[in-house]
Order: structure tokens, then sequence, then C-alpha cells
């Protein structure tokens, strides 16, 4: 089992940055991918940025490139999702997912675990 907490979400206006973390705990060695997924109300689970903790190889959903950087710290377990220049669209509750990618990096169904998610708002 691997359990996943993420925080620093918040409120902040377009243009704005904020600094997403996820902690990971417990059977950390099962799980080599960590992906940032985002739902907002009434739509599906979308990938934002995915990473190989074995190599660092990252994946970007096309609407993030270039706004979006996702990097980790493995000597504390941590992966993290910076943000820049977010637009209001960009509002979600944004989750940390693990597992050993049985599938594409974007689709929620290739991974195991999940943490509770932290709410992002972007107003304009």
């Amino acid at each position: 089992q691997v359990q996943l907490v993420e925080s620093g979400g918040g409120s902040v206006q377009a243009g704005g940055s904020l600094r997403l973390s996820c902690a990971a705990s417990g059977a950390t060695y099962s799980s080599n991918y960590r992906g940032w997924f985002r739902q907002a109300p009434g739509k599906e689970r979308k990938g934002v940025a995915a990473i190989y903790t074995g190599g660092g190889g990252t994946y970007y959903a096309d609407s993030v490139k270039g706004r979006f950087t996702i990097s980790q710290d493995n000597a504390k377990n941590m992966v993290y999702l910076q943000m820049n220049s977010l637009k209001p669209e960009d509002t979600a509750m944004y989750y940390c997912a693990a597992g050993r990618l049985g599938g594409r990096w974007e689709n929620p169904l290739a991974y195991d675990y999940w943490g509770q998610g932290t709410q992002v708002t972007v107003s304009s």
C-alpha cells in the first residue's frame, strides 16, 4: 500500500502561481510513476503531468505545457507540481496518483493509489 497526501492548493488570481506537494509513504518501491490529475465539477478526471521516479522522465498535458513543471525529491518521497501563469480554466481539485503505469500516463486507470486531493481555484 502507498499513502499519498497532497498540499499546497489555494485561491489565486489569474496569472499567479501555486506549488502543489505530494508526500508518499508506505510501499513506495511498488510504484515508480507519480501523476497529477485534476477534476472540475461535473467533468472527468484528467491527467496533468506525470514523472517516472526511476529516471525522472516527465509527461505533460498539452494544456499545461510551458506553464506547469513536475519534479521530485526521491530522498523525501515527494513529488511537486509548480504551476505558473494560472488560468481560470485550471480551477479544479488536484489529485496525486502513484502506480506502475499499467497504461498511458494520462489514464487514471493506470494508477493504483490516490490522494484525497487539494483544491485549486483561479479567479479572473
